[in-house]
């Protein structure tokens, strides 16, 4: 006889076996070759640990639409490696549950096997092309970042002028875009890195890059008043910083605190010093506008 506690853990080890099932054959329709045959068959498994579940708490459940979508969205904007590893840690907590319940349902043993032979098959499956620019695309959100909190800081104090700032941050910003793609492509043609395409490299960086500027620049043609365009656009970069912590902890298996208090204290020192160079700029030159 289960206990109340132990039926809703395993209900709702239940409801999310369905879930994920779900999802892993929608996304599978979407895919060809390797990929497929393994989300297929990854799908298949885990409605039979639905199934096993559900002959232990005789007792249906529904999947959870919401997080249906919500892999869905996270797998097209940050693709199939991100979303997988992301599942993968939810299947880690529930390992640890299963080897608690052993004692008392001799069943999860065979499920917590087909879990860790899920790990292994969806590591070996992982071939996703955005991955081997990762290092192209910390570079443009990172650079963009420092350098344009640096320059908006400066460029609020000299011109305290919301539009201007807004126009000179665009010009920057699109000039620094091309400036990069330009030294990625070089220095990845110098490079000859097996499987990475140089054009490519550039345009992840490019794209990255003007991405996070056109969230910085964005505020100063939005709010008149420009110390709170200033404030809207350094929180835009805190939200990048953790956004894009957020996809490299988990692609990296790498800690999220780490990298996110790093970038955060070098973009937000520099718009600090920037800030100050500005005001010294605006007394000494006698700038108004």
């Amino acid at each position: 006889m289960l206990s109340e506690k132990l039926r809703k853990a395993i209900l709702e080890f239940q409801k999310n076996e369905l879930t994920e099932s779900i999802f892993y054959e929608k996304v599978a329709k979407k895919l060809k070759g390797k990929n497929k045959d393994t989300l297929e068959m990854i799908s298949k498994d885990e409605r039979k640990h639905y199934e096993k579940w559900k002959e232990i708490t005789q007792q249906e459940t529904s999947p959870s639409i919401w997080n249906i979508v919500k892999y869905f969205i996270l797998w097209r904007i940050f693709g199939l490696t991100f979303i997988l590893k992301l599942l993968e840690r939810g299947e880690e907590k529930a390992e640890e549950s299963y080897r608690e319940m052993l004692m008392y349902i001799p069943e999860a043993k065979e499920i917590l096997e087909d879990e860790e032979k899920h790990e292994k098959e969806l590591m070996e499956m992982i071939d996703e092309k955005r991955l081997q620019y990762i290092s192209s695309m910390i570079l443009g959100v990172s650079d963009a970042i420092v350098e344009l909190t640096g320059t908006i800081a400066g460029l609020t104090f000299a011109f305290q002028n919301s539009r201007l700032v807004g126009i000179a941050g665009i010009i920057t910003g699109i000039a620094a875009t091309l400036s990069m793609s330009v030294s990625e492509y070089l220095s990845q043609k110098s490079e000859l890195e097996k499987g990475k395409s140089p054009l490519s490299a550039a345009l992840y960086t490019g794209f990255a890059y003007i991405t996070a500027v056109t969230f910085l620049v964005l505020p100063f043609f939005l709010v008149n008043r420009v110390f709170i365009a200033l404030s809207l656009s350094l929180l835009s970069a805190l939200i990048i910083i953790a956004i894009f912590a957020s996809f490299i902890s988990v692609i990296k298996e790498e800690p999220f605190k780490k990298f996110f208090f790093e970038m955060t204290i070098l973009s937000f020192s520099v718009a600090g010093v920037s800030f100050l160079i500005g005001a010294i700029a605006r007394r000494a030159l006698g700038i108004e506008i």
